[in-house]
């Protein structure tokens, strides 16, 4: 089943359910504080179809000057996760904490029935990932990752061009993602302190930008694994990240394309961007709400169209619109949907090989194709 089919499909259900969603508010748990993109949650906190029912962080300092600044009271706080579940009773639960906590979380929230939602990537290892795999599939639950890509009306419309055939068959994409660095950025202590250790984020850049461009191409393959994995890393910036990689290229090998990851935290500029070439012409989606085609004529030329897009009030857009979705039944992910967990286990598995690869020297073929 297309994506394009998906989103028609949930819009249907979607507005036909509209007024039951909007009286209906899910029990929201959240796990943990310290990653950069716990605002997400915490501005939410007043969605008619969601609530907030308790938060699990130790850091009492954290937890309070986070809570302050979003109207939040401090009797939704609990020092551990297991004392939140028991007390709070939520129907699903977002993770916010290092990625190597997601085992926890799921290990935690599966046996109870409780949804989970995790920042990206799914996990620092694949055996983690196997293990949350197992998890959600024998408790039933739906465990999905979120990435800011999978909420870019031009990553979708990327991915309709070139079903359409527009530019022909994919033969290379090209995904970049990074910035200055996370402490040239001024993320927070609590942040910094986990992003740049080895074993809670399972790398530096390698990991936190390279998974953007694992979760897009596994996307665009329709779920199909590459035959290998090569990987390249630095570290460019050791007085800032001392533990771990802050540049990183990831080549991918499929039996007929090729996918190029460059991830770093050393360019001048912040982006996210991705690049899609056919036999006939190419797709850039440079940002969020631009796309633009190129259709080749000769050695060198090319009409190029550029498009401008808006948000169609889609679940593709908001993490928290698409998890209800997914939990209450409203959605049915594709299979290797962004979100989805067959997708993440892919992801997770370049990501393991990639990092194999950048400490070894040598090209990773990855098994069970």
């Amino acid at each position: 089943m297309k994506t394009r089919f998906i989103i028609s499909l949930f819009l249907l259900v979607f507005l036909s359910t509209q007024s039951f969603a909007q009286q209906k508010r899910t029990k929201i748990g959240v796990a943990g504080l310290t990653h950069g993109h716990v605002g997400w949650i915490l501005k939410a906190k007043d969605r008619a179809d969601l609530e907030i029912v308790g938060i699990a962080e130790p850091n009492r300092e954290l937890a309070k000057r986070l809570t302050e600044q979003h109207g939040i009271s401090m009797d939704l706080v609990f020092d551990t996760m297991e004392e939140m579940l028991e007390k709070t009773k939520p129907e699903a639960l977002t993770a916010f904490g290092n990625i190597y906590d997601h085992l926890a979380v799921v290990k935690a929230c599966a046996p109870r029935g409780i949804h989970v939602m995790v920042e990206k990537p799914l996990a620092v290892s694949l055996e983690h990932a196997q293990k949350m795999k197992k998890l959600a599939e024998k408790h039933n639950i739906h465990l999905i990752t979120n990435y800011e890509t999978t909420w870019y009306p031009s990553t979708f419309k990327a991915q309709e061009i070139l079903q359409s055939g527009e530019v022909g068959a994919i033969r290379k994409v090209i995904v970049n993602d990074g910035h200055k660095g996370p402490k040239n950025i001024g993320v927070s202590k609590e942040f910094l302190d986990w992003l740049t250790d080895p074993v809670l984020n399972g790398g530096g850049a390698i990991i936190d930008f390279g998974c953007y461009g694992a979760n897009l191409i596994t996307w665009l393959q329709d779920g199909k694994k590459p035959i290998s994995v090569t990987a390249v890393t630095q570290q460019l910036q050791p007085e800032n990240n001392p533990k771990v990689d802050d540049e990183a290229t990831i080549i991918l090998a499929y039996d007929d394309s090729q996918g190029i990851i460059q991830a770093s935290w050393n360019w001048p500029i912040g982006r996210k961007d991705m690049e899609i070439f056919g036999r006939t012409g190419s797709i850039h989606a440079d940002n969020p709400s631009t796309v633009r085609v190129k259709n080749g004529e000769g050695y060198s030329g090319y009409d190029e169209e550029t498009l401008k897009l808006e948000k169609q009030n889609t679940p593709f857009e908001d993490p928290f619109t698409l998890f209800l979705a997914v939990i209450n039944g409203d959605l049915v992910l594709d299979k290797f949907a962004l979100p989805s967990l067959e997708n993440n286990m892919i992801v997770v598995e370049i990501l393991s090989a990639a990092v194999e690869s950048a400490k070894t020297g040598k090209t990773v073929y990855l098994k069970d194709r």
